[in-house]
């Protein structure tokens, strides 16, 4: 199946069924990001902020992931 062709399929998908997809983009991606030094120590860092109750919004969150990344390359 082409690229084309899946994106010409997706809006007939249910809800649920487009939130699976995502999800499993999501995985595929995150199976790419190389665990450096520097981005353990950013995700040590983010779990110690939800301690101290400082949250990020999810954009927020993947702008910062986004940054930690390109700095660590």
């Amino acid at each position: 199946m082409s690229t084309s062709e899946i994106l010409d399929e997706l809006p007939k998908l249910e809800r649920s069924e487009r939130e699976k997809v995502w999800q499993r983009l999501e995985e595929l991606e995150l199976a790419e990001i190389v665990e450096t030094p520097e981005a353990l120590a950013a995700i040590d860092a983010a779990r110690a902020s939800i301690k101290t109750g400082k949250m990020h919004s999810v954009e927020e969150a993947r702008q910062l992931l986004s940054q930690w990344i390109t700095e660590s390359s």
